[in-house]
Order: structure tokens, then C-alpha cells, then sequence
């Protein structure tokens, strides 16, 4: 056993003790996300792109998946990347509010059950350790670890590394200076053989990140990558013309 995990404990005992947990959304006390404000996230409901998943898409494909593919087998996430959702996810990346990771790796778990992804194993995407290190933690192996113990499967942490401390997304101002951020920024050490990932991270902007990563992934030798995200932007940055802008 941990020698630290009774501190741990105490510590985040008197942490809920002082500063009790609130709902993102209408403040009641008692969680981060309370029973009525869930139903108000906004879902992703059809249509939306069968690859990438961006909402409000006429026909099977987008424009942009049609136009320029993706290495990605498909990318599905749960709600849009707005209001309370928005405020949820941010607070959980940013401000240190792990306690997010339960509801929202719930919700997750909940898609997956109404709608499996054809996936084996679930590989969180990966901080830089020096990002890791300022953060305290990687979010995405959170949600990893969440949905893993719900619904079973098996989780592959350290299957994927990230080799180069890439600037964040966030700072990128559109699709294409997003995918040279991260391009070659991910490896994976170890064979894949005929291993079916679903590769899991908080947000989807524009795919850069997830492509990026199925990429070293398919490298390996995995039969196919999804991605599956809490949230997505409704708009990812593509030009407005429809076509990808990488």
C-alpha cells in the first residue's frame, strides 16, 4: 500500500470539509455536476460527420473528411464544448477539479454502453512529462481510468508517449498550425498487433491531437483507432468553406 494514500485521504477530506464541492452549473453544494443540471449538457445528436463527428453535417461526411481523410478510424464525443459542459471541463484541465472526472467519465461510459465503439483497449493520450509535472496529473488518463472501470475494458497506460513538448492547442489559431504542432510529437514503444484502441481525451477541437496520436498508434500496428472525447467544439477551426485547412 501507498504509505501517502492515508494523507492523501485526510488531506482531501478536510479540502471537501472547506471548500465543499459545488455544481458548475447552478452552485448547490454536494458535486461538481448535480443531478438537475445534467440533462441540461448539450448533447451531440445526429446528424454529425460518421469520421470526425462535427455536428450539423449534411450526408455521411463532412466536406473537410471527404476532401482530406483522416488516419483516424472516427472521433465521437459526448456533448458540445459550451455552458456548464464547457465551464465543467475547463475547471477540470485547468483549475485542478479531478473531482469532474467521475461524472464525466460516467457520461462517457453511458455513450459507450448505448452505442459501443469497436474498440479493445482504451489508451489515454499523453501529456509531455513536463507538462504532467507543472499540472499534476494527466486528464485524459483520468477519464481513462473512469471509463475503464465502468465498462471493463482494459486500460493501456505508457502505450503511447509524447516525445516533444509540443506548445498547447489552444494557442493555435487554426487547423493546419494545429496539426504541424503536434506532428511526430507522439510515439508508441511497444507492438500494437491487431489491437482495436479507443483513444481517449476531454476535448476535440479540430482532431489534430487524436489524429496525431492514431497515427504512432496505426504505426504499431493497431487494426483500427477511435477517438472518444467528453467534449467537442461545434466549430473546429476548418475554413469556413468547408474544407480542412490541412
Amino acid at each position: 500500500m501507498n504509505p501517502s494514500l492515508p494523507l492523501q485521504k485526510a488531506k482531501t477530506a478536510l479540502l471537501d470539509l472547506l471548500f465543499p464541492l459545488r455544481c458548475l452549473g447552478c452552485g448547490r453544494e454536494g458535486s461538481v455536476l448535480c443531478p438537475s443540471c445534467l440533462p441540461s449538457l448539450p448533447r451531440i445528436e445526429l446528424p454529425f460527420c460518421q469520421r470526425c463527428g462535427i455536428p450539423d453535417t449534411e450526408g455521411n461526411l463532412c466536406t473537410a473528411c471527404t476532401n482530406h481523410p483522416l488516419s483516424i478510424d472516427g472521433i465521437r464525443s459526448v456533448f458540445l464544448f459550451k455552458g456548464t459542459a464547457r465551464q465543467l471541463v475547463l475547471q477540470f484541465k485547468y483549475r485542478h477539479l479531478k473531482a469532474a472526472a467521475a461524472p464525466l467519465g460516467q457520461l462517457m461510459a453511458d455513450y459507450l454502453r448505448a452505442g459501443p465503439l469497436p474498440g479493445e483497449v482504451i489508451v489515454p493520450v499523453p501529456l509531455h512529462p513536463k507538462r504532467q509535472r507543472r499540472r499534476g496529473y494527466n486528464q485524459a488518463s483520468l477519464l481513462a481510468a473512469e471509463v475503464g472501470r465502468l465498462t471493463g475494458l482494459p486500460v493501456m497506460e505508457d502505450t503511447l508517449v509524447r516525445v516533444r513538448d509540443t506548445a498547447p492547442q489552444a494557442r493555435s489559431a487554426g487547423a493546419l498550425e494545429r496539426r504541424i504542432n503536434v506532428r511526430g510529437a507522439f510515439e508508441c514503444p511497444r507492438e500494437l498487433s491487431g489491437e482495436r484502441v479507443i483513444l481517449i481525451d476531454d476535448v476535440c477541437t479540430t482532431g489534430a491531437t487524436l489524429d496525431a496520436c492514431a497515427t504512432a498508434l496505426k504505426a504499431a500496428g493497431t487494426a483500427s483507432v477511435w477517438g472518444f472525447t467528453a467534449a467537442r467544439e461545434a466549430y473546429s477551426g476548418y475554413a469556413t468553406a468547408g474544407k480542412r485547412e490541412w
